[in-house]
């Protein structure tokens, strides 16, 4: 997730994350049973990145059970502030009871956050209203408007210049019950007499109300339970996986494609960034795609192989018609890139000292250095020392080398006064620092490894949730560094110079 900082932060517009519940339980893909404090220790790294991460419109979706849900709620008050908890969202996950339970457990939580409420409210989208929903409206006085339902004008609180007298058809005068007033004014009342949208119930001299049609109401304002029926169950998500993969590769913790639909549809409008950072089983993925959304997906487990990458060939491909396919007429399309992570840049060597990873070469110290320090690396096959740009007139070049006073003169007299050069060297002799900047002032010396222990952690091959891998204190978050993978190519250095200043001295 570190390695989205750099191009992807304030960009998000949806988080949804389905972290282990840490119930301690032993699933085959996760250890679920870590010790309290590291669990929420572990979540809070992830919790700090996304809040970077998100848009200033974004919203964050966290799926987890009672086990650790409340004390959940604490760290991202902390972390995200509780002015932007937006609300805990009841999930009926099972619908059939446990007998041997002393209560049966029948829902999840859905922490939501966002990180501006007030404004959230009003982009986020509404629900299309369901077919018992639109049941709720009919037609029995054969309106040509079609099916509609009465809206009582009457609402809570006393104020007196929404207490008017109203007159039926019928001669009976109505005023508001008590400790009531009228919705709106006499004027507004009076378009709806006019418009004929007034309703005073089968006798005619009813309460007040006003007729309003199926065809214009507005979609509705999503609540905080959310049966299985409209948004699915695990047994629903299960047999997802059963046709997917089969029952002998099925996964264990999976979520229904109907209540990622949900989710994302609230959350997010075509075309919008979506990221799951404990991608599973892909089904955030594949819901994203199918919706026409964009979407990144972080796991480290073996199943990104055997699960996730096969479950989105077959979306693309159009063979997955499970799900919300049939809802959203998916009939395949699009594509996706897939990377891995590099190896950690910084290594130590036989005597502790931290050093440049020997499985690097180059070019790909070249292209780490350039997005740890924010440069786009852009080799220039005319001019040896650009390894990468941040602008038209600022630029990066990386060495190895120890390079002398002499070499850096070399170095400015080529760059020249119209550009400026941030040099990473493995270090420089016969001139201070402050020196070479007073002297050389198109040149910013940093050196390797210094200039990297500060931005990446290194030495852990493992980022997973998993209590046998954990170090015994977590240093600072670590930036992890992607390496190409399917779909990528690296631009060659073909320049010699380039080349050259990368060896060792003699």
């Amino acid at each position: 997730m570190k390695a989205l900082e750099q191009e992807f932060s304030g960009k998000v517009k949806c988080v949804f994350i389905d972290p282990p519940y840490n119930t301690g339980s032993a699933f085959t893909h996760y250890d679920d049973g870590l010790e309290h404090s590291i669990w929420l220790g572990l979540m809070r790294d992830r919790l700090e990145i996304i809040r970077r991460l998100l848009a200033d419109d974004g919203s964050l979706w966290i799926t987890i059970d009672d086990n650790e849900c409340h004390y959940l709620k604490v760290l991202c008050d902390e972390v995200f502030g509780r002015r932007n908890f937006v609300s805990n969202v009841v999930w009926q996950n099972r619908y059939s009871r446990s007998n041997d339970a002393s209560l049966s457990l029948s829902h999840n939580h859905i922490l939501i956050y966002a990180n501006n409420p007030d404004n959230w409210k009003n982009i986020r989208n509404r629900l299309p209203r369901t077919e018992e929903q639109a049941n709720q409206y009919k037609n029995p006085d054969k309106d040509p408007n079609g099916p509609w339902r009465a809206i009582p004008w009457d609402a809570p609180n006393l104020r007196p210049n929404l207490s008017y007298p109203i007159t039926t058809p019928t001669g009976k005068v109505r005023l508001p019950p008590a400790g009531r007033c009228w919705s709106r004014t006499e004027d507004q009342w009076n378009d709806i007499v006019a418009s004929g949208l007034a309703y005073f119930g089968k006798s005619g001299d009813g309460a007040p109300s006003f007729k309003q049609y199926l065809k214009d109401a507005a979609p509705i304002v999503p609540n905080t339970w959310w049966d299985h029926e409209e948004t699915g169950h695990t047994d629903e998500a299960k047999k997802e996986m059963h046709n997917l993969f089969g029952k002998d590769r099925a996964f264990d913790t999976p979520k229904p494609e109907r209540l990622l639909n949900r989710i994302i549809h609230i959350a997010t409008n075509p075309g919008d960034l979506v990221l799951d950072s404990f991608a599973g089983s892909g089904t955030t993925g594949a819901v994203a795609h199918k919706m026409g959304r964009r979407w990144i997906m972080v796991e480290l487990g073996e199943h990104c192989h055997t699960h996730i990458i096969p479950r989105l060939e077959k979306v693309i491909d159009g063979e997955d018609q499970g799900g919300i396919s049939k809802t959203v007429n998916w009939q395949g399309g699009g594509g996706f890139r897939y990377y891995k992570l590099a190896p950690s840049l910084i290594v130590n060597d036989r005597w502790g000292n931290p050093v440049v990873n020997p499985d690097y070469n180059a070019a790909m110290l070249a292209e780490a250095l350039c997005k740890l320090e924010g440069f786009t690396y852009a080799p220039s096959e005319s001019r040896w020392w650009q390894h990468g740009h941040s602008s038209e007139r600022d630029f990066i070049y990386v060495t190895t080398q120890n390079l002398s006073a002499e070499q850096l003169q070399a170095l400015a007299d080529e760059v020249g006064g119209e550009y400026s050069l941030l040099v990473c060297c493995s270090a420089f002799h016969g001139i201070t620092a402050a020196q070479a900047n007073e002297r050389w002032p198109n040149l910013s010396l940093k050196k390797i490894p210094k200039m990297v222990l500060a931005r990446c952690e290194w030495g852990h091959d493992d980022y997973s949730l998993n209590v046998a891998n954990l170090p015994m204190a977590e240093p600072s978050p670590s930036t992890s560094l992607p390496n190409s993978g399917e779909g990528r190519k690296k631009r060659a250095v073909k320049d010699t110079a380039t080349i050259d200043l990368f060896e060792e001295d003699a």
